[in-house]
């Protein structure tokens, strides 16, 4: 893409953390911008943006003029790629885009892409962490960290770069990272898809594009993330929580990384402050990363069993009258709340339920009743009904709790009612927040003052 932006009549197509990025970047380029979004003016927070060197076109009608007479749209993450005046505006020659593709153009640092499921975050920070211990000029930005274009004017051709990269930032790119971490690939975000097909093959495109001298480090566990090996030219990595590999693997509990020269033991995972199996996958393919981008194994090894995990990921709140609360309110599909569930062996209170984005709750039911700990499921949200029926036909042999959309302290007040001495409060509903809350942010930080003032 050409790097000229002068009086180019550019679309800003949703705003928020992207929009903004990309707003400052153009007009220091002398773009002539449009931002349009759904929200109102209101609504939007425009930081230390000018808005008079803006236009504006917002609220419900915001496309009902389309997208004509455009020389380049960037897209947000959040905009779907495919809208019909999205794709009709392409016809006519405007070049889409977005913040990520422009700064795959113009980054002279070498990236590490993350994707998956779930545990993004996780693994993107944790390799961020252990390349910052190990010296590196290590920035951190995607969904996570500082927005991608104001990183430009830092970087090197010896920085290195790790992207958070969701579905919605792949689906059109073009680029793929120098070494592409590939976690489990199940389903989610079928509100936003057309079909699981169009997920998976937006994911793909993090390897898609790789040639010989990059890597690709994939989780074996999972087959869909598996099979990406056949799509990529990159040299091929593994990682598994239950199978040795070419990578990083556990056996017989401990953490191996093998790269067919050598077998480094790195420790046991039951001294990861990490709870659950699921995130001995994360650790496995950020050391896998890490140690392919030069890392000393001591290192990595000092720092993965240091790591504390991120704010609303199986994050300890605190321990009150002898039962610990736990917010994992980041899960916001089934697999990752069976995960977080699976992570315990107290006896367990899970609070499940939120907004209905079109996912499939009988997984989490027949988890619920092989977990014989599981002694009682508050449910809440429009998907409460739902995840209810599951529970039955499965006959879950525990207590359920339809609290509709009760407001968080008596959530938590009923909690303190039916959960035992020893036992645990986990908040993993496996939905979105929407039905009741800001986002997931919000659903975890009303958990924790709610817990904050037993």
């Amino acid at each position: 893409m050409s790097n000229s932006w002068k009086n180019k009549k550019v679309a800003i197509l949703g705003w928020g953390i992207n929009g903004s990025d990309a707003a400052e970047f153009l007009i220091e380029k002398g773009a002539d911008i449009t931002v349009f979004d759904l929200k109102e003016e209101e609504e939007l927070d425009f930081g230390v943006i000018d808005k008079s060197k803006l236009k504006l076109i917002l609220g419900n009608t915001y496309l009902k003029k389309g997208l004509k007479n455009f020389d380049v749209i960037f897209r947000a993450p959040g905009v779907y790629r495919y809208l019909p005046e999205i794709v009709e505006a392409e016809k006519r020659g405007t070049i889409v885009t977005s913040v990520t593709d422009l700064f795959f153009d113009l980054c002279p640092a070498k990236i590490i892409g993350v994707t998956g499921t779930k545990g993004k975050g996780t693994t993107s920070t944790l390799i961020y962490e252990i390349l910052k211990k190990g010296g590196f000029d290590i920035h951190l930005a995607g969904n996570i960290g500082a927005p991608m274009l104001r990183l430009l004017p830092k970087l090197k051709i010896t920085s290195w770069v790790v992207l958070e990269l969701s579905s919605f930032q792949l689906i059109d790119m073009a680029r793929s990272p120098h070494m592409a971490v590939v976690l489990n690939i199940t389903e989610d975000h079928m509100d936003w898809h057309k079909n699981r097909e169009e997920y998976v093959d937006a994911k793909l495109r993090i390897v898609k594009f790789q040639n010989p001298t990059d890597y690709a480090i994939l989780n074996y566990d999972f087959e869909a993330s598996r099979k990406f090996a056949k799509h990529t030219q990159a040299r091929v990595y593994y990682f598994s929580k239950d199978k040795e590999v070419l990578g990083s693997f556990v056996k017989d509990n401990e953490i191996n990384i093998d790269d067919k020269s050598k077998n480094v033991k790195l420790g046991d995972v039951n001294s990861l402050l990490l709870r659950g199996r699921h995130n001995w996958e994360n650790v496995c393919a950020a050391s896998c990363a890490a140690y392919l981008a030069g890392v000393r194994p001591n290192i990595i090894k000092d720092v993965i069993f240091l790591f504390r995990g991120l704010e609303h990921r199986l994050e300890l709140v605190r321990e009150v009258n002898g039962v610990t609360y736990y917010n994992d309110s980041f899960s916001t599909n089934p697999q990752t709340a069976l995960a977080a569930i699976n992570a315990f062996e107290e006896p367990l209170t899970v609070i499940l339920g939120g907004f209905d984005k079109g996912l499939k709750y009988e997984e989490i039911a027949e988890g619920c009743k092989s977990k014989t700990n599981i002694t009682n499921v508050i449910l809440i949200g429009d998907i409460a009904d739902r995840i209810k029926d599951s529970l039955t036909t499965t006959k879950f042999a525990g207590k359920i709790y339809s609290l509709g959309k009760s407001n968080m302290k008596d959530i938590v007040k009923k909690c303190i009612q039916i959960t035992p001495k020893g036992g645990v409060v986990l908040l993993s509903p496996g939905s979105s927040s929407f039905d009741m809350f800001k986002d997931y942010k919000d659903r975890g930080n009303q958990f924790k003052t709610a817990v904050s003032l037993l």
